[in-house]
C-alpha cells in the first residue's frame, strides 16, 4: 500500500514533509510529486486518473493560495483525498486555503485537515490503511498509545 503526497508548489514542501515522516515511521510508501492544478492541469487530469491503477491507497494533497489541487482530483479519481491548506506567501491568513478544500460540493468529498497540519494528514492516510492491513493499526495503536504516554509524563512533571 502506498500514499500519494502531491503539492501544488515546491513551496510547500516544507510543510507537507511532515506527512511524509509520519507516513515512513509507520513504515508506509510513499510516492511524492508537484502536480499543479493550475499550471500543469494535463499532468493534474493523468495523476488523478491513474493513481488508483499504481497501487497508490490514498493521496494526500496540499495547496496554498485558491487550493483547488486537493478537490480537482478528488473530483477524478475514485481513492480518498486528504487536504492539507498550506498558508502560503499569497495567502489571506491560510482561510483561501481552508475554505478552498472544506468547502466541497455533495459527491466530492476531501478530507480537510488543519492549515499546515500534514502530519495529521499523514496519521489519518495511516489510520485509513490501518483500517485493513493489521501491521499498519498495529503501528497506529503503539502511536496513540506513545500520546498519551507523553501528556501522562507532563502532567506527573508538573505536579513535582
Amino acid at each position: 500500500m502506498k500514499v500519494a503526497i502531491i503539492m501544488g508548489s515546491q513551496s510547500d514542501l516544507p510543510i507537507m514533509q511532515e506527512a511524509i515522516d509520519i507516513l515512513k515511521s509507520f513504515d508506509i510508501e510513499t510516492e511524492v510529486d508537484i502536480v499543479s492544478a493550475h499550471r500543469t492541469p494535463e499532468k493534474l487530469f493523468d495523476f488523478s486518473k491513474k493513481a488508483h491503477t499504481r497501487g497508490i491507497s490514498v493521496i494526500i494533497a496540499g495547496a496554498g493560495g485558491a487550493a483547488h489541487l486537493p478537490g480537482m482530483v478528488a473530483s477524478m479519481s475514485p481513492l480518498p483525498v486528504i487536504g492539507v491548506p498550506v498558508k502560503s506567501s499569497n495567502s489571506i491568513d491560510g482561510w483561501d486555503s481552508v475554505l478552498s478544500i472544506l468547502q466541497m460540493p455533495a459527491g466530492v468529498p476531501v478530507a480537510t485537515v488543519a492549515l499546515n497540519g500534514a502530519k495529521n494528514a499523514g496519521i489519518l492516510a495511516a489510520q485509513i490503511i490501518g483500517s485493513h492491513d493489521k501491521l499498519v493499526l498495529d503501528k497506529i495503536l503503539v502511536y496513540k498509545e506513545s500520546l498519551k504516554d507523553a501528556v501522562n509524563k507532563s502532567s506527573n512533571e508538573m505536579k513535582k
